[in-house]
């Protein structure tokens, strides 16, 4: 992915607003199975929140390190929840379509 524009991390934060947490990071941290409930909650979502029960003081490090193994974009980390976005691979089916620029 080209990387997502200030305007159009904008736009997801606010679709993701009234979302709960799908995915939450435990005691284990980052994990294979972490990853992959992360891949999975994309692919039916586009948008998901990912809430750090654990962990908190490494948030960052590894919020990037799922959104570069899940091939996503992070929209945002509010408080301990980071907003990751991945369009789906067939246009016909993506539920989300951002704004230019």
């Amino acid at each position: 992915m080209a990387g997502l524009s200030s305007g159009q991390r904008k736009f997801l934060r606010s679709k993701a607003h009234h979302l709960k947490p799908l995915v939450l990071v435990g005691k284990h941290g980052l994990t294979d199975t972490l990853v992959d409930s992360v891949n999975v909650n994309l692919e039916a979502h586009e948008l998901i929140k990912v809430r750090f029960n654990e962990h908190k003081e490494e948030k960052r490090d590894i919020t990037d390190a799922i959104a570069e193994r899940t091939e996503s974009e992070i929209a945002g980390i509010l408080g301990h929840v980071a907003i990751l976005y991945r369009p789906r691979k067939d246009p016909e089916k993506r539920t989300i379509k951002l704004p230019v620029g």
